[in-house]
C-alpha cells in the first residue's frame, strides 16, 4: 500500500517511522516532510495548504491512504476536498474539525450535551471584554477563538493581565480572531487523553502529560510543548470511564446529530479536579510532542489501524500499548519561543548510536546538500522508553549531552511530577 503523510514535524516523523514497520506499507510519501522523514520516506515539496497540488500528486502517484498530521489543513477542509476520490484519508472533515477550529463551537456543544467544562462568556470586541474584566474576580482564563498553535491561552492573575490578553487577541496576534472566551479558572491537574475513531466506534490510544512552559518548574512563556511523558500518572480505570461517558461519547453523539461522523484522532485536553474530568479543549489530531511519546508504546500495525478507521472497522482492532514508561524531551533553538536563528548546522546525529527503545524524531529540520539544518523553534524530539520515568529521562539527558548542539536548549525537568 502506498501511503502519504501530510506535515513536517516530529508528530509526522513518528507516524512515518511506525507506518514504515507495517507489512502493508510499500512506499511512503511525506508532504513536505523534514530531514528525519527523508531517511524513511520520499519527501515532496508541496505546502500543506496547497490542496490542489496535494490531490494531483496523490492521484498521479497512486496513493491509497493519506494521513493528515497537522490541524490547519483539517480545519480548512482537506478531507472534504478528497471526497470524490478513491483515496482513503485519515482525519476528520471540516465540520468535525470545528471542535478544534472554534472554541465557541465546542463550548456550545458542551452546554447542549452537558459535558463538564469551565463556565465561560463570549466577547466580540475589546471594550466589552474590558468592561467585564473590570467586574471580574481573578484568576481567570482568556482564550482566542480559532487556531493558535497551542499558544492562544492566557491565565490572567489580575486585571492588567486580562487587558494584555484582550489587546493581543483582538490585535491579530493569532490571526483574525473575531471572538474571545473568558473562562473560569479551574484548579486541578492537566491531562491529555487520546482516542481514535472510525465514525461509529472509538478506542483509547494513550494518555500523557505535557509541559507547555518554556522554563523549568513550568515557568515562562507558553510554547508548542517542551516535553511530555506517558502514561499519565492520573489515569485509572475509574477516571477513563468518566472521560468516556461524560465527554467523548456525548461529543461523538453531537457530531452524529449534526449529520456527520468523526474519523481520526481525537485529543481530549482535560483538567482533573477531585478525580473528575473537565474538558479544557479538543484537538482534532494527535498532540505534538504527545504523539512522539505515545507512538513507540503502540504495539499495533499503525497502517492497518488507520485503514480500518477509514473503513469503519475499528471494532476489529484491539489497541495494544506496552507497559513501558515513555519520556520525550524537545531540543529547541536558543531564543524560542521568541526570536531564534535558523539554518544552523546540526552535526553528529548519525554518531549517537541509539539503544533499543531510544528514538530521535525530527521536528524543525531540513536537509540541504546532505547536511541537517535547523528549521524551526522546536528542532528535535528525543524519546526513551524504560521501566520507570527517571531512567527514561536520565537516558535522554545523556543522549542530548552527547549530541552537544551549541545552538540548542531543553528542559531537564520533564516529568518532574512523577520523578522528583
Amino acid at each position: 500500500m502506498i501511503v502519504g503523510i501530510i506535515g513536517s514535524g516530529g508528530r509526522e516523523h513518528a507516524i512515518c517511522y511506525k507506518i514504515k514497520k507495517s507489512n502493508l506499507t510499500t512506499k511512503i510519501f511525506c508532504i513536505p516532510g523534514n530531514a528525519g522523514t527523508s531517511n524513511i520516506a520520499e519527501n515532496v515539496n508541496i505546502k500543506v495548504n496547497d490542496f490542489k497540488s496535494i490531490k494531483n500528486f496523490c492521484l498521479n502517484n497512486k496513493i491509497e491512504l493519506l494521513i493528515v498530521g497537522p490541524e490547519q489543513p483539517l480545519v480548512d477542509g482537506i478531507v472534504d476536498y478528497f471526497e470524490n476520490t478513491n483515496i482513503k484519508i485519515f482525519g476528520p472533515n471540516k465540520l468535525s474539525s470545528k471542535l478544534e477550529g472554534s472554541k465557541i463551537f465546542t463550548k456550545k456543544i458542551c452546554n447542549k450535551y452537558n459535558i463538564p467544562t469551565a463556565k465561560f462568556k463570549i466577547f466580540k470586541n475589546k471594550n466589552e471584554t474590558k468592561k467585564f474584566l473590570n467586574e471580574s474576580e481573578f484568576p481567570i482564563v482568556i482564550k482566542a477563538d480559532g487556531l493558535a498553535a497551542g499558544k492562544g491561552v492566557y491565565i490572567c492573575k489580575n486585571y492588567s493581565d486580562g487587558i494584555i490578553a484582550a489587546e493581543e487577541i483582538f490585535g491579530g496576534k493569532f490571526g483574525n480572531a473575531e471572538n474571545l472566551l473568558v473562562e473560569e479558572f479551574l484548579l486541578g491537574e492537566e491531562m491529555s487523553y487520546f482516542v481514535i475513531c472510525d465514525g461509529k466506534n472509538y478506542k483509547f490510544i494513550g494518555s500523557a502529560q505535557d509541559h507547555k512552559r518554556v522554563g523549568e518548574g513550568d515557568t515562562g512563556k507558553n510554547t508548542g510543548g517542551m516535553g511530555c511523558y506517558s502514561p499519565s500518572r492520573l489515569l485509572s480505570p475509574e477516571l477513563s470511564g468518566k472521560i468516556n461517558k461524560r465527554i467523548i461519547e456525548p461529543t461523538l453523539r453531537a457530531i452524529k446529530d449534526f449529520g456527520d461522523r468523526y474519523i481520526g484522532f481525537l485529543y481530549v485536553g482535560l483538567m482533573i479536579k477531585d478525580k473528575n474530568p473537565f474538558l479544557v479543549e479538543f484537538n482534532v489530531r494527535m498532540g505534538d510532542p504527545e504523539c512522539q511519546t505515545i507512538i513507540p508504546l503502540l504495539e499495533n500495525d499503525l497502517t492497518k489501524l488507520f485503514l480500518n478507521c477509514c473503513l469503519g472497522k475499528l471494532n476489529e482492532e484491539e489497541v495494544k500499548l506496552n507497559n513501558k514508561r515513555s519520556v520525550c524531551i524537545v531540543l529547541c533553538s536558543k531564543g524560542y519561543p521568541d526570536k531564534y536563528d535558523q539554518n544552523i548546522l546540526i552535526d553528529g546525529l548519525s554518531n549517537l548510536n541509539l539503544k533499543k527503545n531510544e528514538y530521535i524524531f525530527h521536528a524543525g529540520t531540513k536537509l540541504e546538500n546532505d547536511r541537517i539544518l535547523s528549521n524551526g523553534g522546536r528542532v528535535l524530539n528525543f524519546v526513551s522508553l524504560s521501566d520507570n520515568f527517571k531512567t527514561s529521562r536520565d537516558e535522554l539527558i545523556n543522549l542530548i549531552a552527547r549530541l552537544n548542539w551549541s545552538n540548542g536548549f531543553f528542559r531537564k525537568d520533564i516529568g518532574y511530577k512523577v520523578i522528583d
